[in-house]
């Protein structure tokens, strides 16, 4: 009792940290999620007028397009929902242990799932539109592709790093317990 009343702001001020950094993830994998649905329905080179389909079908950066926007809308998504359930969750002390650091290194991880996705999707399609027999253009789309998703793993991965040791390694209290993974 007396650990929770003298603690009572700490427990304000980590759901006020974590409603903050939830929401800009929020903001961040709604952004993504909304790029890659319109990157899908509005496919690179248009549609064959005839037969409606998509006029790069049968090339294999066209697959590799397909699967990474595929796979960036899905991990988009699943981190959009981690976040909101960040947001919509009650906030209580046993919460600051696994429950609410789980979601996050969860949301964390699909998010960087799906910038790397998204990134892989874009370099395809520029490839698709404007690389046709220029294989020199691979190199610098792969490089300026690279831009986004290393500064995000820099700036990113020391929290990813921090949240992962304190809820699973030895943690805060430095001893390891039997905790489960959610």
């Amino acid at each position: 009792m007396l650990f929770r009343k003298e603690h009572k702001k700490l427990v304000r001020d980590g759901e006020e940290w974590m409603k903050k950094t939830a929401d800009s993830y929020t903001i961040t994998a709604g952004l993504i999620t909304t790029i890659v649905f319109a990157a899908a329905i509005t496919v690179p080179g248009g549609n064959n007028g005839d037969t409606g389909h998509p006029i790069y079908a049968k090339s294999p950066s066209f697959l590799i397009f397909a699967i990474a926007d595929a796979i960036s809308l899905f991990t988009s998504t699943t981190s959009l929902l981690l976040f909101l359930s960040i947001l919509t969750a009650r906030y209580a002390e046993q919460d600051f242990l696994y429950t609410l650091p789980s979601r996050l290194i969860m949301g964390l991880a699909t998010l960087f799932l799906s910038t790397t996705s998204m990134m892989i999707a874009f370099g395809a399609s520029l490839y698709l539109l404007f690389g046709q027999g220029k294989d020199w253009i691979l190199i610098p789309i792969a490089v300026l592709s690279c831009l986004p998703v290393t500064c995000f793993v820099t700036l990113q991965f020391p929290l990813l790093v921090e949240l992962i040791s304190c809820t699973y390694g030895r943690g805060l209290f430095g001893k390891q317990s039997d905790r489960p993974f959610y």
